[in-house]
């Protein structure tokens, strides 16, 4: 039932272990009338010397059972101490009366025990969750061994659908657990050479955006918030209700709607709603240079373009490139060249010449923001 002293120090050279295979030894089996008295003593008057009896009579067969996990890499003293506690639970259960001997009911108790504690310990990630996962981390090796799929790397599609097979698992779950068993856990601060410079941590991504980047778009979005309530509070009651209502509800109101309320057309509320939108552009573009959204000095030119003069939309579409040229040389360092004076802008922007438009220079205001 086990091997000898003399074979458990041939497995390991570990010390303590050979010394504890050699104190066990001293305990001898029990046979079957011995083992079923001590049994009816300890289910019927919880004798702890009995207990005892049946416990060290088996630590052998604990020390058999804990040896065929070795394979995981696990220390096999705690593999032992693992299997002893399940021992002890199958004496605490074993009923003497249906007819079989301790061993056959205990090694069930043993072999639960250690494989519980592999799940726990063979892995920082816990693994195994499902019984087919638990099926597969037990079986996995010896079945790619049955169909000679000893080749490195993922499985062949058709190893994989006869290991689902043989062992009635998806497919999937297949796929993952040997990848899973084939690349054991690896400590992130574990140094990139031998010489010990640098880390495997320093080369993960961080996909969030920054610190930086979150505080920007916070304060953004809140001057954003900002220039829209002074945009709305430069309209009228009425001019606001509707812009309102019609274009900041999550179900937008209906001309008709409107119109009862003010006591007015479906027409009239119309024209209002779009006077209203227009005198609340303007009101946020001056809002947004205030709040350094956008150059003060470009506000003139949004209106220019908006109010729909000829050439109006190309100058600012023309505006909008030397700012964004400006930014880039802001934010790379560099010192800003070509801002928005008078020389980067045609001539009918800069003053009143031929075809001019009857913009006046507009000067030098605070710069872009950044």
């Amino acid at each position: 039932m086990a091997a000898s002293a003399h074979t458990y120090k041939r497995i390991s050279y570990d010390r303590p272990l050979v010394r504890y295979f050699r104190e066990i030894s001293k305990f001898q089996p029990l046979d079957a009338g011995a083992e079923h008295a001590l049994a009816k003593r300890w289910r019927e008057n919880h004798d702890r010397e009995a207990a005892d009896r049946l416990v060290t009579s088996h630590l052998r067969l604990v020390v058999k059972v804990a040896l065929g996990f070795r394979a995981y890499g696990l220390p096999i003293s705690d593999l032992i101490a693992e299997g002893n506690i399940g021992m002890m639970r199958a004496v605490d259960g074993f009923d003497p009366c249906r007819g079989v001997r301790l061993s056959t009911y205990a090694v069930w108790w043993i072999r639960a025990a250690i494989q519980q504690y592999i799940l726990h310990n063979w892995s920082l990630v816990r693994i195994s969750t499902t019984a087919a996962q638990k099926k597969l981390f037990f079986r996995l090796r010896r079945t790619k061994e049955l169909v000679n799929a000893i080749e490195g790397g993922d499985l062949s599609q058709e190893h994989v659908r006869r290991i689902a097979s043989w062992l009635d698992v998806p497919t999937k779950e297949v796929v993952s657990m040997n990848r899973r068993l084939a690349a054991p856990d690896s400590s992130l601060n574990a140094p990139l050479g031998p010489d010990g410079e640098g880390q495997w941590q320093d080369w993960l991504i961080d996909d969030t955006p920054s610190q930086e980047i979150q505080l920007a778009e916070h304060e953004e979005h809140t001057k954003r918030r900002q220039a829209l309530s002074q945009g709305l509070a430069a309209l009228s009651t009425r001019e606001r209700h509707i812009v309102v209502e019609r274009h900041l509800k999550e179900k937008p109101a209906t001309l008709d709607v409107l119109g009862r309320a003010h006591g007015v057309s479906d027409e009239r509320i119309r024209q209002i709603e779009v006077i209203a939108l227009k005198k609340l552009k303007m009101a946020i573009r001056g809002g947004a240079a205030d709040h350094q959204l956008l150059p003060r000095r470009m506000v003139p030119l949004l209106q220019h373009g908006a109010a729909g003069s000829r050439g109006g939309k190309a100058r600012v579409r023309e505006a909008w490139r030397v700012a964004r040229r400006d930014l880039a040389a802001g934010a790379a360092g560099r010192p800003q060249v070509g801002t928005l004076e008078q020389a980067d802008l045609p001539d009918s922007v800069g003053h009143r010449g031929e075809g001019g438009c009857g913009l006046r220079p507009v000067p030098q205001a605070s710069g872009l923001p950044g």
